[in-house]
């Protein structure tokens, strides 16, 4: 790894609870909760803490934070887990894992499936995430799927990040070439693993089997293709999906159309609570 290129990533590790604001309009709901309770849970890479909302004994919905491998801030999605939460009427499972710099590929996405194991060996779970976090969600069904550890009930992939084999398209998006060309660098260090479906998902060649899917993609987002095709492949695939799509907005899609983003919030919680309250 390049000196410069280990300074920026750890400069966006370090900087993301001071930066990171995505969301803080969109607290809708949940916002006199507690402060989540935190546990410990082992996994092959150490253990990992996980921050937890609502009755302990409750199914599960088990989220991955999105900041490109990068940017290990679980905090970020808060207002998202308090919502679902609130909604839902379930337990949600906020995961610290690990991210690069310090760590590479697959440590975050072996991290994530042990946790949603570990839970799902307790309570039926969802799984979900936004951005590298959907990436992170639809690598952990593929895992649970092949290794047979446990079936989620659904799997929640906003603007997921799903291929890191390939080049992004070139433009004024907000997920820009050099972003994408500096995380495969610092946390996909090995080109021959980029296309191994633990690392980029739609690249599978097989998606039989997996849970059903939400897939939400935004109109002007860079990484909207990587939603558009493995929603396409799932239905192939004879998985039921609901692709949902948000007009004229880039990554951030909930943040800059917050009128929408009611809909598109109480959509999801729907699914995640009929999810878990079937037998």
């Amino acid at each position: 790894m390049r000196i410069s290129d280990r300074l920026s990533a750890m400069a966006m590790h370090a900087s993301a609870r001071f930066t990171v604001r995505y969301g803080d309009d969109l607290r809708f709901a949940g916002t006199d909760l507690p402060r989540p309770t935190r546990r410990r849970i082992h996994t092959r890479h150490g253990r990992v803490t996980v921050h937890e909302y609502g009755e302990a004994s409750a199914p599960a919905y088990v989220h991955f934070h999105g900041g490109a491998w990068l940017m290990r801030h679980p905090q970020m999605d808060d207002w998202w887990c308090r919502y679902v939460a609130a909604t839902a009427g379930v337990r949600v499972v906020n995961v610290d894992f690990r991210t690069g710099p310090y760590v590479a590929y697959p440590v975050a996405q072996h991290q994530c499936h042990d946790v949603a194991a570990a839970i799902a060996a307790e309570v039926p779970v969802v799984v979900g995430g936004f951005s590298s976090g959907g990436g992170l969600a639809a690598s952990v069904c593929l895992q649970a799927r092949d290794a047979g550890s446990f079936v989620p009930r659904l799997q929640v992939l906003g603007v997921p990040a799903l291929d890191l084999a390939s080049d992004l398209p070139r433009g004024a998006g907000m997920i820009s070439p050099s972003l994408r060309a500096l995380v495969r660098r610092v946390y996909f260090p090995d080109p021959a693993t980029r296309a191994e479906p633990y690392a980029s998902p739609v690249l599978a060649d097989d998606l039989s089997g997996l849970p059903p899917a939400i897939v939400v993609t935004a109109e002007r987002d860079t990484l909207r293709a990587d939603g558009d095709s493995y929603a396409r492949r799932l239905r192939e695939a004879g998985i039921e999906v609901v692709h949902d799509l948000t007009p004229r907005v880039d990554h951030y899609f909930l943040t800059e159309d917050p009128v929408r983003a009611r809909t598109t919030m109480a959509m999801v919680a729907g699914h995640v609570r009929d999810a878990l309250a079937s037998d």
